[in-house]
């Protein structure tokens, strides 16, 4: 017995950018330890495992380490395996059903569109110990969900900032978002994403941050649809478009990688 499994590199047209994703094609339910034990051996950010189940697919996310309740990148490529293997014609909407709710996929204009659940952000006070592991003077600090989410002066300080990973570690339970305002024409914002607490040390393009940092942005810019940039190494860009307390996140993805899983 085998399973499908394929790798797609999410947020990026180009290969080995952006945020690779394993996504795993199942035609029966498996155990959570052999889920979590191949997203451990794929070693990657995010390993999606999909099961068709009354004509939606259902969609769970795991890291290296635990499952999570919310990923946009592994879910764009989730859709782009779906459309790309034949299995959802390619003009049909998809539906995923999670631990977050149902949420939507379609393709519009060469991208991938996402209907995710917005977040809601509040401010909030870094510690002294996040604050110092961070190496960086926030303008904002606040939460979002369980993640902490901090603005600094300039899109330079986010490009260059280094925080001290292992001291985030011990001080943090989930992530931390890092963003400011674009320094280019046409791109509204920009973003890092550290989470060492959930096996990632820097995620390279993070649509779940996403869906905090759209409507954080809308308030202030005054605008429902945006052009961000997450820039880690590997770098990704996104199309963002805030519909009252949903997030429509745009992206394209390339396949790089397809390969057989057998069940031990």
């Amino acid at each position: 017995m085998s399973h499908t499994l394929i790798q797609v590199d999410a947020f990026t047209a180009v290969p080995f950018h952006g945020n690779p994703a394993a996504v795993c094609l199942l035609d029966h339910d498996m155990p959570d330890c052999w889920m979590q034990d191949v997203a451990a051996e794929m070693n990657l950010s995010e390993t999606a495992f999909l099961i068709l189940e009354n004509g939606c697919y259902r969609l769970r996310w795991f890291t290296p380490a635990v499952e999570v309740d919310l990923c946009g990148h592994a879910t764009l490529a989730s859709a782009h395996v779906l459309w790309e293997q034949s299995l959802v014609p390619p003009e049909s909407a998809i539906r995923f059903l999670t631990r977050s709710g149902e949420l939507g996929a379609r393709m519009d204009g060469g991208l991938i569109w996402l209907d995710m659940p917005a977040r809601v952000t509040g401010a909030a006070r870094l510690s002294p110990a996040l604050r110092e592991a961070l190496g960086e003077k926030p303008v904002w600090e606040g939460v979002a969900d369980h993640d902490l989410f901090v603005e600094l002066g300039t899109a330079g300080e986010v490009r260059r900032c280094t925080p001290d990973i292992k001291a985030l570690a011990a001080s943090l339970d989930h992530g931390l978002i890092v963003t400011a305002k674009g320094d280019k024409p046409g791109l509204d914002f920009v973003s890092r994403y550290f989470a060492p607490g959930v096996g990632i040390d820097e995620d390279p393009v993070t649509g779940s941050a996403h869906c905090a940092l759209a409507p954080y942005w809308a308030e202030r810019n005054g605008k429902p649809r945006m052009t961000a940039f997450q820039a880690s190494r590997r770098g990704g860009d996104l199309e963002v478009h805030v519909q009252s307390d949903r997030v429509l996140i745009g992206g394209q993805a390339v396949t790089v990688l397809r390969g057989e899983l057998l069940e031990w």
